[in-house]
């Protein structure tokens, strides 16, 4: 009786606390996370700052509260997903340790100013107690889903994306002799000095900064291609755009040609050292499986951020599916699912990555694509889709329509923002009477 008694006074006290002076603790917390560098990149976004200033609030007035965690289901599963959004954004989990250290060293300067030392000393050691046990219940969950990602993005990388080995290696060959034809062509009829498309800039650098970054990222053959197409772009193109003696361009010209000679062959030595591929398409539709969809979609995120670059991903879904089923059966359902895919892959760019992400859901990530691009490329598909007719054994040819939700990125670091504003999206195209596309509004 005696110790729930004091037990109910120290969870008083804790609750009183957290009342009165929550608001400074989470302030407090925020004010030391954002002198560290690391942190900065996570936490200076305005809506992860305000969301999650509300969320530790919500957090702490918990932890405090009469349900003690070690015995709380509820609480516990919450930890549980509170870790698993760290790992998702990528928020190192030493920074939410340093956190918790902060909070705790302010809830000691809080109790050394209180009277009766006693029971703030029984107060302050429950309020350890629970902050321990919390956080080590987010760490847990933060390495176990961290864990699954390095897997997922470690198998990624032993499969051929979206084609085979040998077309892919075929279409990447013909993407680089395209641009270095144009390039020559340029400089024939002497436009060197409007400026020469960078090999950066074209479909192959799509390509090279994505796909093939997941494919070969640990190779030291990727980083040498990567190396050799800078010096084209840094050092070559812009020697060749400046005004020269006829020997001198001559020499430079001769340069590049052995550059993109050199470019085509470690592409070429990429594509054999991919001895081991595992297969990541939906057998299906022969879109990339959505299990890699995390890996993915987080690295996309990453670069966007990065580089300042636009980021858009388009949630797809089948107008009428069900019906179409119903109607006509699954077998004409699939032949319906393989010609939407089809038609998809046909409208988007090698770098681009195109996902099954449910029954009759396409997920779709453009990157380095702004939302009017986004929203060009979504209409497109949809005018395709509109024209598309299914032989469904009967003398009407099967229509097929699609709604679409388009979403950009702001700079969110959690992918499950930036597809829950697509899903939003798509839900308004539904709701409006589908075969339409939404785009989220800016501040999703």
């Amino acid at each position: 009786m005696v110790a729930n008694e004091a037990l109910g006074d120290s969870v008083a006290i804790l609750r009183q606390i957290a009342s009165e002076h929550g608001a400074d603790m989470v302030a407090r917390f925020y004010d030391t996370l954002l002198q560290d560098e690391e942190a900065q990149r996570f936490l200076s976004h305005s809506v992860v700052h305000g969301r999650l200033s509300a969320s530790l609030l919500d957090w702490l007035t918990a932890l405090f509260d009469e349900a003690d965690i070690r015995d709380c289901p509820r609480l516990q599963e919450s930890q549980r997903v509170i870790g698993q959004v760290h790992a998702r954004i990528n928020i190192p989990i030493h920074l939410v340790m340093q956190g918790a250290a902060t909070l705790k060293a302010r809830l000691a300067q809080l109790f050394s100013a209180r009277a009766e030392p006693q029971r703030c000393l029984a107060a302050l050691q429950l309020a350890h107690e629970r902050i321990d046990v919390a956080i080590m219940m987010m760490s847990q969950a933060y390495v176990k889903d961290t864990t699954a990602r390095a897997r997922l993005d470690e198998a990624y990388r032993l499969f051929s994306i979206d084609q085979d080995v040998s077309t892919e290696k075929e279409a990447q060959k013909a993407s680089l002799m395209e641009w270095s034809q144009k390039t020559l062509f340029s400089l024939l009829q002497g436009e060197a000095d409007r400026g020469l498309t960078r090999l950066l800039d074209s479909p192959f650098g799509l390509w090279l900064r994505h796909r093939a970054s997941f494919m070969f990222e640990r190779s030291v053959i990727y980083q040498d291609l990567l190396a050799e197409t800078q010096r084209i772009d840094r050092v070559l193109l812009p020697e060749l755009e400046t005004t020269g003696g006829p020997n001198q361009r001559m020499e430079t010209l001769s340069e590049l040609q052995a550059a993109v000679s050199r470019v085509s062959a470690l592409v070429m030595e990429l594509f054999q050292s991919l001895t081991a591929l595992e297969s990541g398409r939906d057998p299906l539709t022969r879109a990339l499986n959505r299990r890699f969809l995390p890996a993915i979609l987080g690295r996309e995120i990453e670069f966007a951020t990065a580089n300042d670059s636009g980021l858009c991903i388009i949630l797809l879904d089948v107008d009428h599916f069900k019906r179409i089923n119903d109607r006509h059966g699954h077998q004409t359902g699939d032949l319906a699912l393989r010609q939407v895919a089809q038609i998809v892959m046909d409208h988007v760019r090698p770098s681009d990555f195109v996902f099954r992400y449910g029954g009759e859901e396409f997920l779709i990530v453009l990157n380095e694509t702004h939302a009017g691009q986004a929203h060009e490329i979504a209409e497109r598909i949809r005018a395709a889709l509109q024209k598309t007719r299914i032989d469904a054994g009967s003398d009407d040819p099967l229509a097929i329509t699609a709604s679409m939700g388009v979403a950009e990125h702001h700079g969110h670091p959690d992918q499950a923002h930036l597809i829950k504003a697509a899903d939003a999206a798509l839900y308004r195209a539904k709701a409006a009477g589908r075969n339409r596309i939404e785009i989220a509004p800016t501040a999703s």
